[in-house]
């Protein structure tokens, strides 16, 4: 029954899995340490919280390749940072490197590259190129 005295004692569904304060998760670090090791040159960049994900660093090397790991909060910069022994920079202050952004739209243009050559292919098969069923 309704209660307007009542308390509303239900969790706001509008936070991150894992509250800031918390450090990086275990896996999370070998994940990061692994993609990290047989680069010559990485830079990690931080990504704040928000309400559908909880802060992250995004470790690019030189090439522009890139991993992105959650880091629980700020504990988890200095985590990474010691971990990494890398620069760290704040992305809503420095953005993304252009090597990253090149490689995505790079990696953009080839898979829409591979997704016509599909579709050429279906379609001189006389199938449907959007279906793959065969065209009446």
């Amino acid at each position: 029954m309704f209660n307007p005295f009542r308390r509303n004692k239900s969790r706001s569904s509008l936070r991150p899995p894992r509250g800031p304060g918390e450090t990086v998760r275990p896996e999370d670090a070998q994940d990061l340490q692994q993609w990290a090791a047989g680069k010559a040159f990485v830079e990690a960049f931080v990504e704040p919280e928000t309400v559908v994900n909880e802060m992250s660093v995004v470790v690019v090397d030189e090439n522009g390749e890139f991993i992105r790991r959650r880091i629980g909060g700020p504990k988890g910069i200095d985590a990474v940072a010691k971990l990494l022994s890398c620069d760290i920079y704040d992305v809503e202050e420095t953005g993304y490197p252009q090597r990253m952004r090149d490689r995505m739209e790079r990696q953009r243009i080839l898979r829409k590259r591979e997704e016509q050559r599909q579709r050429r292919a279906r379609f001189e098969r006389g199938e449907n190129p959007d279906t793959g069923r065969e065209l009446s």
